[in-house]
């Protein structure tokens, strides 16, 4: 069987990180989150996005490639917190949409963009975690970040658009989307359950004990990935 490559993504607060812990237990992949990152700009961009949020965001666009294609050449099936993909489409594209970055800046970063995408193999399946506004704030606050709770709600819906405009016209790999305003996959053992019975649906298997198998310690950002002659390397 070819190794399985999913992704997810989704607004902040949405759940992407306790979803890809709680997957990759459930069927046994390898889980690689996104990494707290050492960006040299960010002290820079928080003090003028204007003058250096090209250059911040192509330091995260060169991490996030790289991530990307640890996770091809991974032996065993893999499991994401957050793309590549959602860098460029929300992210940067939100920081030129509200003035902070220069358009020559922006599109010389979409033609990179576009031209690695086109070189990486897409997942096998995308997941969308979808949520509104008030549900986002609930679990921003009840996780407790500090730098969050800050976050203003025009922000949230203003990235919630973005999201939807990129996940409506991706067309890399098989998108599906999850309802989060509707299911609490943290709370609900049922959610969750409805959930993984949607992915094994749309990954065309009948039970996911055919993709059970030992995970790998978990992989975060920039981390170097174990060649297939270490742990278990089979792609059955």
């Amino acid at each position: 069987m070819s190794k399985l490559f999913v992704a997810i993504a989704g607004n902040i607060g949405v759940g992407k990180s306790t979803l890809t812990g709680k997957l990759a237990d459930h069927f046994g992949w390898t889980p690689f989150y996104e990494a707290v990152d050492d960006n040299p700009y960010l002290a820079d961009f928080y003090q003028d996005m204007r003058r250096w949020s090209f250059h911040s965001q192509i330091y995260f666009l060169s991490r996030r490639l790289r991530h990307h294609k640890d996770l091809t050449l991974f032996p065993n099936h893999v499991v994401q917190d957050r793309t590549v993909y959602e860098d460029a489409e929300i992210f940067a594209g939100n920081l030129f949409r509200q003035g902070n970055m220069e358009d020559r800046d922006y599109q010389s970063y979409r033609e990179l963009y576009e031209v690695m995408v086109e070189l990486l193999p897409p997942p096998s399946l995308m997941i969308y975690l979808k949520a509104g506004v008030p549900t986002l704030l609930r679990r921003i606050a009840k996780r407790g970040r500090e730098f969050e709770q800050t976050i203003a709600p025009d922000y949230l819906d203003r990235l919630n658009g973005l999201y939807k405009a990129w996940i409506n016209s991706f067309s890399l790999c098989p998108v599906l989307t999850i309802d989060a305003d509707r299911l609490n996959f943290v709370r609900s053992a049922a959610d969750f359950e409805e959930i993984a019975a949607q992915i094994s649906d749309r990954l065309g298997r009948q039970t996911p004990v055919s993709w059970m198998k030992k995970p790998l310690r978990a992989l975060k950002e920039g981390e170097n990935s174990p060649s297939p002659c270490e742990g278990e390397a089979g792609r059955g």
